[in-house]
């Protein structure tokens, strides 16, 4: 087992306060802080200490995967950790943006790899190979804008902004108010002729101030429109929000977005898991680069509302949410006074200790989790117990 040294990312949008409470540091910290990363990806791999030899995680796994990752992972998944597992902590809202699925990402490594454009040029859609499902679990209240609304209710709301110049907009989705018709005014709010797209979301954002404060039922996703309308004014990706449903977490809480689920996480923080890759495509609110033709050709735009995800347990103990991904499964650990936990291994395996204090044993060896510690446990490393009084995140492999 391997207490881990985790990377920072230093986005823009980050609390200066979350993750500096969390690792006991100074706070407010000095800078932004939006993404405690802790795992294998080459961007940012944790380092371990094994003995006096100081190395990143990626490099002790592809020294010995099968020891590493145990027989089964490294079958399915060669040398890599197949999953990455962060605390985002959102200040302000994170751009509009969606994933692909694992045969998009690799024919579009591909195609980008044949053009020569360079993995680190600000126009790159994918950095990787791989796919990006991922799973948030909140550890504070968490607003998050994901999947588009039901059409008819989003014809509702866009009406009763009462914007005259959303009508062309707004004339595909009353034609076929489904995910046709979704699909067919996403396309053309991201077409939309540029000089006309600041008098627009002026108009609209202008109109959601107003109705917000008329009482509407849709208060909540006008404020935020108008919160990104002051952020990115005249982006059209202002408009696309208000396509896409409002979730609020509660702390335990988690929704799982799957390939081409557009969404924006706006405020709070969580622990969130997903494969092992930085594919991004965005589709507004944001100054980076979005390349329309291929966001609307990885979008889904099956439109309803989003379920949360069910936590099961068999022992009131271990609290697992349940994916259909191969790559991950997040589960939580309610310590308690008085009581083990002692899990089924399932290859390798990051803990991370968000509140109170656990003590981690292993082979004869203990190791304390304080608020804020992580560790990685191989394969190799045989049964384990964790006791204490808190609550411990475990990411594991979903094979």
């Amino acid at each position: 087992m391997d207490l881990l040294d985790n990377v920072i990312q230093p986005y823009a949008w980050g609390s200066r306060t979350a993750i500096a409470e969390l690792l006991g540091q100074p706070s407010p910290s000095a800078s932004c802080q939006a993404e405690l990363w802790m795992g294998a990806h080459p961007g940012a791999p944790s380092r371990v200490r094994r003995g006096s030899d100081v190395r990143t995680l990626l490099e002790a796994i592809r020294s010995a995967p099968e020891r590493e990752l145990g027989e089964a992972v490294a079958r399915r998944f060669g040398q890599d950790l197949p999953f990455l597992l962060k605390v985002l902590a959102a200040e302000t809202p994170l751009s509009l943006q969606t994933h692909p699925s694992l045969v998009q990402a690799r024919e579009g490594y591909a195609r980008e790899n044949a053009l020569g454009v360079p993995l680190n040029a600000p126009h790159r859609n994918y950095k990787d190979a791989n796919h990006k499902p991922e799973l948030i679990c909140a550890l504070t209240p968490f607003d998050a804008l994901c999947g588009f609304r039901r059409a008819d209710e989003t014809l509702v709301l866009l009406d009763s902004l009462g914007v005259a110049a959303l009508e062309p907009l707004l004339a595909p989705l009353r034609a076929e108010p489904d995910a046709r018709g979704i699909a067919r005014m996403f396309e053309a709010l991201m077409t939309f002729p540029r000089e006309q797209r600041g008098p627009l979301v002026d108009a609209v954002v202008s109109a959601c101030a107003a109705r917000a404060e008329q009482g509407s039922r849709f208060a909540g996703e006008l404020r935020w429109a108008v919160r990104l309308g002051e952020l990115y004014p005249g982006d059209p990706g202002v408009i696309g929000a208000l396509l896409l449903n409002l979730v609020r977490l509660q702390p335990g809480e988690a929704i799982y977005l799957s390939a081409g689920n557009l969404h924006a996480y706006l405020r709070g923080v969580g622990v969130e898991i997903m494969a092992n890759s930085d594919n991004v495509l965005r589709g507004g609110c944001t100054p980076k680069h979005v390349d329309v033709p291929e966001l609307l050709r990885v979008l889904d735009f099956r439109c309803g509302p989003i379920a949360l995800v069910p936590e099961s347990s068999t022992d009131g103990v271990e609290f697992v949410y349940p994916t259909p991904t191969e790559e991950f499964r997040l589960s939580r650990i309610q310590l308690r006074p008085g009581v083990v936990s002692r899990p089924e291994r399932r290859g390798p395996e990051i803990l991370l200790c968000t509140s109170g204090a656990a003590r981690l044993s292993v082979g004869g060896q203990a190791l304390a989790l304080p608020r804020g510690a992580s560790v990685f446990v191989s394969a190799a490393d045989g049964a384990w117990s964790l006791e204490g009084d808190g609550v411990v995140f475990r990411a594991t492999s979903g094979v």
